[in-house]
């Protein structure tokens, strides 16, 4: 995708020379946070004018009417230069145009490391078992058959297909306890733990990197791939995935494509410059750009015919394969689909379900999690309690309002006006940033606000409270929160504590250690994060290699295994956390005399109770504040978690509340029952804050 960024970017600074006074600016975001940052951006009126990316988002964005028809922009005589899978349409209404066809998976091999691809399942792992080598003999892998993101469901739907049926019913529905549903996960299974020619740990980016660097012979892969492998100079080819030997059928890869919907929000002036810009995109000038620097398959059917497709090899091997497709289809229930999916198939990947159990479990989870999303909730009693409350506490904030004007205009003409006017830009970005979402998130929880109702929402009552607070495993989560929370706040202390002891009183070069010790705190959270994420893999992190060599211990499967990805998020999270702790207790020891310290010495007091006689009650002062932000700030961590584990995985066993309440929001589009979930734990967490500062004031 790299290679195709640099060609999008030279096409804008084209359109830019051609259209002065025009300024295209493109933003990338992976295909998860594009979404959510545009849901968002949509609902406050704002966001880009164009948005770009594969066709299943077309689904929930246009039931939410957050991207607008194209029907009426193009003509019918334009519209049939397209190849149709490149036209995404729902529910009678054009949303999307493709300016690509394809998007699918297919084998994709290093022909330096093989020269035919396999025609079998059975072959396809005779030969990854011969290529799978470690070559300098050190116990580990240095060169894998195969490689692909295969806890991913979008990647292991093919081979349900290959194994007789569809995850999909041909009305739409889930179709996933089924025999083929079974096979499939014991195929993968067994190539993972049994044949061993897959990484144990292999995400998107391991498998594209191994495969670049020559380290893996064959990946699994979709068409967007092939721009960085020929920019990385690899001899590659391409073939269909492996026929299912015992069925006699081919796996099935969805068929898409990759395309431009419109923002609706847009005034005039600004549409039609946004039009033009799309019109430029999808142009055979544009098409053509693709096709020749990174072998896109342009989606204008008098492109198809052009000689740089026609002698272009790749995309001539390609035609075959995209035919043995199926069209991906577009409906926002496929969302529960993949979430229900991913965690039965990633629990049998890690050794904790039977195949048969989990594709039961799948079945049945995507069907209620399809009611819940397209579920609607009307009014109940409860409502008119709340639109009291409400009305109560409005009252309440006008009166107090108005008091408070009636205040700042008596001091406008005291010493005080020049004091209210430096802090009122202060309380309006306040006001914007935190009172507004606030008070917003609190009419959220009370609302319907969900997928079906984005744009017509309305309060109906407590029924989320009501929903969250009977729900077990809403305490299971909590208590999983709790413990988190404070584990990493007392590891935090500790660490903190006692390395700004070791700095305050025996390290030489003392601002040294200070900076080097406050780096993991200023290095940004997310790069922290994804770099523990690269230590903790189980092939090629570090962390393993040392137990291995140092320790002679076997490698862990640190992302695999839920308990074990739940403390690689821990450490990741301790690693981050102590440097402030650390800061807070070295200003706290400055302020200890010490005339108390020298007394106590020339006393024969010991230096252990030196420590908790004097330094420990005086620095207690400085750091309950700092536990108090501590605590919260971990509670709130949804940054660790999310990147550390990859969204919750394995299984959705790492979720804490607030990355559970995120991916109500964004993945399953419940914003009402996150958003009560959201006030539940402010709450907890005022609530929390409130007991300590009691304690500080009585302890004073």
């Amino acid at each position: 995708m790299y290679a195709h960024r640099k060609v999008l970017a030279d096409l804008g600074r084209e359109f830019e020379a051609a259209n002065p006074g025009v300024k295209v600016d493109i933003l990338y975001r992976e295909t998860e946070e594009l979404r959510s940052a545009y849901q968002s951006a949509v609902m406050g009126g704002s966001g880009p004018d164009l948005i770009y990316g594969p066709s299943d988002q077309v689904g929930p964005m246009s039931t939410m009417g957050i991207i607008a028809p194209l029907e009426k922009i193009f003509s019918p005589e334009e519209l049939a230069e397209f190849h149709q899978l490149a036209l995404i349409n729902y529910r009678d209404h054009l949303y999307m145009i493709g300016d690509r066809i394809g998007n699918f998976l297919m084998l994709i091999y290093n022909k330096k490391l093989m020269k035919e691809p396999p025609k079998t399942v059975e072959e396809l792992t005779a030969i990854a078992k011969k290529l799978t080598i470690d070559t300098d003999g050190d116990g580990r892998t240095d060169q894998f058959g195969l490689a692909f993101n295969f806890t991913e469901p979008y990647f292991f739907v093919p081979w349900i297909s290959g194994f007789g049926e569809s995850f999909l019913s041909a009305d739409g529905q889930p179709n996933l306890a089924t025999k083929a549903t079974v096979d499939a996960f014991t195929l993968i299974r067994d190539w993972k733990t049994k044949d061993r020619i897959i990484p144990s740990e292999c995400d998107y980016e391991m498998a594209n990197s191994l495969f670049k660097q020559g380290r893996s012979a064959m990946v699994i892969n979709g068409d967007w791939s092939w721009g960085d492998y020929l920019e990385a100079k690899i001899d590659f080819g391409i073939a269909p995935l492996p026929q299912v030997k015992a069925t006699g059928r081919w796996p099935t890869p969805l068929v898409g494509t990759t395309g431009y919907s419109l923002n609706p929000n847009l005034a005039d002036d600004r549409r039609e410059t946004a039009i033009r810009f799309l019109r430029f995109m999808l142009s055979s000038h544009a098409q053509e750009k693709f096709t020749q620097q990174v072998s896109t398959f342009p989606s204008l059917l008098r492109l198809q015919a052009s000689d740089a497709v026609k002698s272009n090899p790749i995309l001539r091997d390609a035609v075959p394969i995209m035919a043995r497709g199926k069209q991906m289809s577009v409906a926002p229930e496929l969302r529960a689909v993949w979430d229900s999916l991913r965690r039965e198939y990633q629990s049998v990947l890690g050794g904790v379900s039977e195949p048969e159990a989990a594709s039961r479990r799948a079945q049945s989870d995507s069907l209620a999690q399809i009611q819940r999303m397209n579920e609607t909730l009307l009014p109940d009693g409860t409502r008119w309690i709340v639109l009291a409350l409400l009305i109560g506490v409005l009252g309440y904030l006008i009166v107090q309002s108005l008091k408070g004007i009636k205040a700042i205009r008596s001091a406008r003409a005291g010493s005080l006006k020049f004091a209210y006017l430096m802090t009122l830009p202060a309380v309006i970005a306040l006001f914007l940033v935190v009172v507004y979402p606030f008070v917003f998130n609190i009419l959220l929880s009370f609302s319907n606000f969900s997928l079906m109702t984005f744009r017509d929402w309305k309060i109906v009552g407590m029924q989320h409270y009501i929903s969250a607070v009977s729900d077990w495993s809403f305490y299971g989560l909590l208590l999983k929160t709790l413990i988190w929370t404070f584990t990493n706040v007392f590891m935090h202390m500790v660490l903190g504590v006692g390395l700004a002891l070791l700095i305050d009183q025996t390290l030489p070069a003392k601002p040294l250690w200070r900076t080097l010790l406050i780096i993991p705190w200023a290095v940004p959270q997310y790069i922290t994060a994804l770099t523990w994420r690269g230590l903790f893999n189980r092939e090629y992190g570090p962390i393993n290699q040392f137990l291995a060599d140092f320790l002679s211990l076997p490698p862990l499967d640190w992302l695999s295994d839920p308990l074990l990805a739940f403390t690689a998020c821990f450490i990741t999270n301790v690693w981050l956390g102590f440097p402030f702790m650390m800061v807070v207790a070295l200003g706290g020891l400055q302020t200890i005399p010490h005339d108390l310290h020298e007394a106590a010495r020339v006393d024969g007091v010991s230096a252990y109770r030196r420590f908790w006689l004097i330094t420990w009650p005086l620095l207690l002062p400085v750091l309950k504040p700092a536990a108090v932000l501590g605590c919260i700030w971990t509670f709130n961590s949804l940054g660790v978690i999310w990147l550390v584990s990859n969204g919750g995985e394995p299984a959705d066993q790492t979720h804490i509340l607030v990355t559970y309440i995120y991916r109500a929001a964004f993945n399953l589009y419940r914003y009402g029952h996150a958003a009560a979930l959201s006030v539940l734990t402010f709450l907890l967490l005022f609530l929390l804050a409130r007991v300590m500062t009691k304690k500080e004031e009585a302890i004073k």
